[in-house]
C-alpha cells in the first residue's frame, strides 16, 4: 500500500482504460465487475477525484482519469522494476557497474560490447566514465569502477590484473600550415623542441604526469579530443592515436611527421582490461570482459 493507495487499485485502474469497461477488465483480473468497481469508487473517494464520467454506458476517463491513469502506469513500472532488480540482485548481480574507458582506445568494440550488455541485463545501471591517460586506474583504486580499459604502470601492475586487448599506434601530427609542417625530410628533435608541444596530463596527479613530452613548451590537456581541436587549429604539434587522425590525414586537415629520432613516438601503447585483484568483477562485469576479450579491436 502507499498511502491510501494499492498497487491492486492502480492495476486496476490500467486495466479498465486498456480494455475499455469495468467489465471487461474483470474479465481480464478475473474478477466481479463489482469487485472492479468498488476499487475504482475507493480511489475516487480516498482522492477527492472523479476518475470516470458514467453518464454514458461506457465510462469514459475523465481529463484528471487521464492525468492520473499514466501515473498509476509509471508507478507500476517502477515497481516491476524494483522487483526485478531485486531479484537479480539477490542472484548474485551487481547493483550497478561502474566502468572506466581511457579516451584514447577505439570506441566500436567498447559500444558493441555494451550493447550486448544492455540487451543481457537490460535493468542494470552502468556508470560509464571517459578518462584520460591514468586516471582509469585512479578510478578502479578508488573504487568508483569495478572495470576500465586502458594503459597499465609496471610500478602498479601487480595490484591489478590485466588483460590485453589491443594496441593503439600514436603518431606525430601538426596542421598543414604548422612550420614543422613545411620542413622538407624527417623533423629532427631539436626542431620539434623548438614548437609548442600538445599533450595529455593527469589531473589528480600535482604538476601533471606526462608521457613523450619532447618539447620544453607545452600545453596541457586532459580531453584528447579538445587537443585534437587545437592541433587542428595550429597551436602545436603532438602525438595522436592513429584511429583518431586518420579521417585528417587522408583530407590534408594533419600532416604526420617524418621524424628521425624513434624514442619520440612509441611504436605502440598497450591497451588492457583491468580490474583490481582484491576486487574481482561479479556477473555482468564478468559477461562484459569475456565480450570485450572476445571483440576484433582491429
Amino acid at each position: 500500500m502507499i498511502g491510501a493507495i494499492t498497487l491492486d487499485q492502480l492495476r486496476i485502474l490500467v486495466t479498465v482504460d486498456e480494455t475499455g469497461s469495468f467489465s471487461a477488465a474483470g474479465r481480464k483480473l478475473r474478477r466481479v465487475q463489482s469487485a472492479v468497481s468498488h476499487a475504482i469508487q475507493t480511489l475516487e473517494t480516498a482522492h477527492g477525484v472523479e476518475l470516470f464520467d458514467r453518464t454514458s454506458r461506457t465510462p469514459r476517463l475523465t481529463e484528471a482519469g487521464r492525468v492520473l491513469v499514466n501515473q498509476a502506469r509509471q508507478v507500476l513500472r517502477q515497481t516491476e522494476l524494483f522487483e526485478r532488480t531485486a531479484k537479480a540482485i539477490s542472484a548474485g548481480l551487481e547493483p550497478q557497474l561502474g566502468f572506466a574507458i581511457d579516451s584514447m582506445v577505439p570506441t566500436e568494440p567498447i559500444t558493441r560490447s555494451l550493447k550486448g550488455l544492455q540487451t543481457e541485463f537490460p535493468d542494470l545501471t552502468v556508470s560509464l566514465f571517459t578518462e584520460g591517460p591514468w586516471s582509469t586506474e585512479q578510478r578502479l583504486r578508488d573504487g568508483t569502477v569495478t572495470l576500465a580499459i586502458g594503459t597499465i604502470t609496471p610500478v602498479t601492475a601487480q595490484s591489478l590484473r590485466a588483460y590485453p586487448l589491443t594496441s593503439i599506434q600514436l603518431v606525430p601530427v601538426v596542421a598543414p600550415d604548422h612550420p614543422l609542417a613545411q620542413v622538407d625530410g624527417p623533423v629532427t628533435r631539436d626542431q620539434l623542441s623548438q614548437h609548442v608541444q600538445l599533450i595529455l596530463t593527469d589531473p589528480t596527479q600535482s604538476g601533471g604526469q606526462s608521457f613523450g613530452v619532447v618539447s620544453p613548451k607545452v600545453w596541457r590537456f586532459i580531453d584528447i579530443a579538445r587537443r585534437l581541436e587545437f592541433i587542428l587549429a595550429g597551436f602545436g604539434w603532438g602525438n595522436m592515436p592513429s584511429h583518431l587522425v586518420e579521417r585528417y590525414l587522408i583530407d590534408g586537415g594533419l600532416k604526420q611527421l617524418a621524424v628521425d629520432d624513434p624514442s619520440v613516438t612509441p611504436t605502440a601503447l598497450a591497451i588492457y582490461a583491468i580490474h583490481r585483484r582484491d576486487n574481482p568483477p561479479g556477473i555482468a562485469t564478468t559477461w562484459l570482459l569475456n565480450n570485450l576479450l572476445e571483440q576484433n579491436w582491429r
